[in-house]
């Protein structure tokens, strides 16, 4: 089958109609599905335009489809991460070890291989292979992600905060949607698992570590955006670096990143819920 590009979907009660083009506009899927059958065939499609009439449930298909191109990719980063250990490990046994940045891997295992023997030097050479492809693969998502990013209103929103870019912006969007179904920021970040637990006794209440309930996904973009904001304050004068940076002070590394991350949570629960942009001191 040619790759389907676009993607239209007539929803109906119990019946979906699918029709797929190509990038010439060539019809290269026509389908009808039951309803039960919904989720999993459009999950098995290459990421495309999909198109669907604006009906009660539309909205919600449409940030379960989103999410997929989340799925896919996050599976992608797995499975280079357990590549590269894979790697290492190999070299090791040769007794190369490369530094822990993932980079030096990229650049230097081949290089190194060829002092290896040669079943060794053949294994290096074809892991490095399919890293390159992995590579290539997670790119062609983050791009795709990216324009998602930039044609969605709600997602240029959450872009405005320090720390969420495009790829997490997306996956609050396809998963939270408006986030009207949480009360308050408080309460969202919560659901993510980012509010320390509280132990009661004798009147004494204690907070302990984060919950790390929820999505854990969204919760290690987050803290992963928190990281580039905390690596970067010390360059900056505006409130949320001086902010970061006393908590860091005051708290340390860890719980200073858990702290943004919170603290942007709470900021994109107002930006969607109350469709508002944000407001810059």
């Amino acid at each position: 089958m040619d790759e389907i590009t676009t993607l239209g979907i007539d929803l109906a009660k119990r019946v979906f109609a699918l029709h797929g083009v190509d990038a010439l506009g060539r019809a290269v899927l026509r389908k009808t599905i039951r309803r039960e059958q919904f989720v999993e065939t459009v999950a098995k499609l290459p990421p495309c335009l999909i198109g669907m009439e604006a009906c009660s449930g539309s909205h919600e298909w449409a940030r379960r489809f989103q999410g997929f191109g989340h799925t896919v990719r996050q599976g992608f980063i797995e499975e280079r991460t357990a590549l590269i250990n894979r790697l290492r490990a190999v070299l090791t046994e040769f007794g190369v070890v490369l530094p822990n940045r993932t980079q030096w891997v990229r650049r230097d295992a081949v290089a190194v291989a060829e002092r290896l023997p040669v079943l060794a030097r053949q294994a290096v050479q074809e892991l490095r292979a399919h890293l390159a492809q992995l590579d290539e693969r997670i790119g062609a998502y983050d791009r795709q992600l990216e324009e998602q990013a930039r044609q969605s209103e709600a997602a240029r929103r959450l872009m405005q905060i320090r720390g969420i870019g495009p790829l997490t912006a997306v996956a609050i969007v396809a998963t939270v949607g408006n986030a009207r179904d949480f009360a308050s920021g408080r309460q969202f970040a919560a659901w993510l698992g980012l509010v320390p637990r509280q132990n009661s006794s004798g009147g004494k209440e204690r907070l302990g570590h984060i919950s790390r309930r929820g999505d854990a996904y969204l919760r290690m973009l987050l803290v992963q955006g928190a990281r580039s904001v905390l690596n970067t304050a010390a360059r900056h004068t505006d409130r949320l670096s001086l902010w970061a940076l006393s908590l860091q002070a005051r708290r340390g590394m860890h719980k200073a990143l858990v702290g943004i991350a919170a603290k942007n949570a709470r900021i994109a629960w107002a930006l969607l819920s109350k469709d508002q942009t944000l407001r810059t001191a």
